[in-house]
């Protein structure tokens, strides 16, 4: 392989584009496929960058490597902002709220286990709580303060990308692949061959990597949009994540007095479609943490499908000759942007990946295929 290949990027979501900035800044020739470039699935994410309050025993290789991105992001967000594109990264911490008396125990479950890992996450009352977000509710129970955890603006972030990935030069074909053979990726237009493919598909990366096939799966998942009104209280400062009688529900703050609700996360096959049980499952959640989010105006629904692995780790390494997969975030997209994009600039220079990278190497699927 040369130095610089040409360099061909299926999927422009979050992995894909930032793989394609930092390769075209680089010095690659980058050609990228999507019929929806900036959309999909990191459309409608959150924007949470928060590794420690998605972590859970078990998962250790997905919070190192979770951990190491993090790390990485606010100079990938500072480079982005000297390309001219600013992304929007928020420091402003995370506070994770349990709704009962079970919801609390599972947090001090977590709490304890992040601290003997040597992270810092601290238990406080549900009155402690609303003292860092005065608008929870009376009835939370408790919760985590994490200050390390950021969000950004995941729209703002997509357009961010796509900007600085132009500008340095890469190619948008606003076609979708059919298939990826080789170096060789297929459209309704023909065939093209490059130096090495980053397949980066998202959900749909099984239908084009037989490697892949019935290890990288769609998850589907609901999220809302409201928007706070003059007569209501503005939305949280933070990132609140919560515990509600088992539920997961996040609150993500946004400019303008904008919010993001989410999500709800189960098997649907490739439906993308929001339902009515999705929605109201998480109005009651968010209601019964942040009782005010029930006078705001709601103005968005939508679905998304993230792209699930058996193991929560994504798939990062070469699956064939000149075959790069860089997918199966689950719900880790935008957290491992920065991270994902390194690992695939060293493997293209075949230099050592980033700490944390190899338990992600796709030779694992073997080890799940004989389980």
């Amino acid at each position: 392989m040369t130095s610089k290949p040409h360099l061909a990027i299926v999927g422009a979501g979050v992995i894909g584009l930032a793989v394609a900035w930092r390769a075209a800044a680089a010095g690659h020739r980058v050609t990228v496929f999507d019929p929806d470039p900036a959309r999909g699935a990191s459309w409608v994410a959150g924007g949470m960058l928060a590794p420690v309050t998605e972590a859970w025993p078990g998962e250790e290789d997905v919070l190192e490597l979770g951990e190491e991105s993090l790390r990485r992001w606010p100079a990938f967000a500072a480079a982005l902002a000297a390309d001219g594109f600013d992304p929007g990264l928020s420091y402003a911490g995370t506070v994770v709220a349990a709704f009962d008396h079970a919801d609390s125990e599972q947090l001090r479950i977590l709490g304890e286990y992040l601290r003997d890992l040597g992270r810092e996450a601290t238990y406080v009352t549900g009155r402690e709580l609303r003292r860092t977000e005065s608008g929870l509710s009376g009835a939370v129970r408790g919760g985590l303060v994490v200050p390390g955890d950021l969000a950004v603006d995941n729209r703002r972030l997509l357009d961010a990308l796509l900007g600085a990935a132009r500008r340095h030069g890469a190619e948008l074909v606003t076609e979708a692949a059919e298939d990826v053979t080789g170096r060789t990726v297929r459209t309704a237009s023909g065939e093209r061959r490059f130096d090495a493919v980053v397949l980066a598909a998202g959900a749909w990366s099984g239908r084009l990597a037989p490697e892949l096939a019935g290890h990288v799966r769609p998850l589907k998942g609901e999220i809302l949009r409201l928007r706070a009104r003059r007569t209501t209280l503005p939305p949280p400062e933070r990132t609140v994540r919560a515990f509600v009688e088992g539920r997961p529900v996040y609150l993500v703050p946004r400019a303008n007095g904008e919010l993001v609700l989410g999500a709800t996360q189960y098997e649907a096959g490739f439906d993308l479609a929001p339902t009515a049980r999705g929605v109201r499952e998480l109005l009651e959640g968010a209601e019964r943490i942040f009782p005010a989010v029930a006078e705001y105006e709601l103005t968005e629904t939508r679905a998304g499908l993230r792209s699930a692995s058996a193991d929560n780790l994504p798939y990062l390494g070469e699956l064939d000759s000149g075959v790069l997969a860089a997918t199966g975030h689950h719900r880790n997209g935008l957290l491992l942007a920065p991270v994902t994009a390194d690992a695939v600039l060293a493997l293209l220079a075949e230099a050592p990946p980033p700490p944390g990278a190899a338990a992600a190497h796709p030779d694992r699927i073997r080890s799940e295929e004989r389980v």
